[in-house]
């Protein structure tokens, strides 16, 4: 991938996030290293809208959270992605949103059940960070939301937001919707009453293997560009 298709996909994924009521006004943002180079990366601005990413206002940041080039103001929470981009090198995208559903899931402590298949996904793979509600404004509470990310895709941070760490953009944001819908299932699923019993844990195992196969998050994410851009 070039810089100028990574800073071209930077924006699609804000344009789809904002199109999902992923934005909280101008609170959520998003993050892809910069191809080439594992020790900065491509970031959402402060104070616009996950829709108004531009070419001219993406800033680049290294891996202590300075801005290295870019005139616009940086988020006060860029070391949630300078700390998991540091921890994991796998990593080359990172979200972070104040998604309704899971936000309302990390209040209840429960774990998240293989009821759909956004929850197969991430049963037993969601990390949980209850250091604080507050923002994530230092590096070392950075680091603390990185510990508890571990080596999974997401991590809640409890009555606060999720964080999404991706092997590509195109999978961090696919992901990020479907854990949302699984948020949003278990929660409607458990206020229905008693659960029925989940399936085996070797079928629910094949299922996650087939959801994460890479080959289907460029699919589903250029689909959700084209709605996006569609209204």
């Amino acid at each position: 991938m070039t810089i100028d298709e990574a800073k071209q996909k930077l924006i699609d994924a804000g344009l789809v996030l904002a199109h999902l009521g992923e934005g909280d006004m101008t609170r959520g943002h998003v993050s892809v290293r910069v191809p080439g180079n594992p020790a900065a990366f491509f970031m959402k601005a402060h104070s616009i809208g996950l829709d108004e990413i531009t070419l001219e206002n993406i800033l680049t940041i290294d891996l202590e959270g300075e801005v290295i080039a870019g005139t616009a103001k940086r988020h006060s929470e860029v070391y949630i992605h300078s700390e998991i981009y540091r921890a994991r090198l796998d990593v080359q995208a990172v979200i972070h949103t104040h998604s309704t559903y899971a936000v309302a899931f990390s209040c209840t402590g429960r774990p998240l059940r293989p009821l759909c298949q956004g929850g197969a996904a991430f049963a037993n793979a969601l990390g949980i960070y209850t250091g604080s509600i507050d923002l994530i404004r230092s590096q070392e509470m950075g680091r603390g939301v990185a510990a508890a990310l571990g080596a999974h895709a997401a991590v809640l941070l409890k009555n606060h937001g999720v964080v999404m760490a991706g092997r590509s953009l195109e999978e961090a944001v696919v992901l990020l919707v479907m854990l949302e819908n699984a948020a949003h299932v278990q929660l409607l699923a458990e206020a229905a009453g008693d659960l029925a019993p989940d399936f085996p844990a070797e079928d629910v195992a094949r299922l996650k293997a087939n959801l994460m196969e890479p080959r289907q998050f460029p699919v589903n994410f250029d689909y959700l560009v084209r709605r996006a851009k569609r209204g």
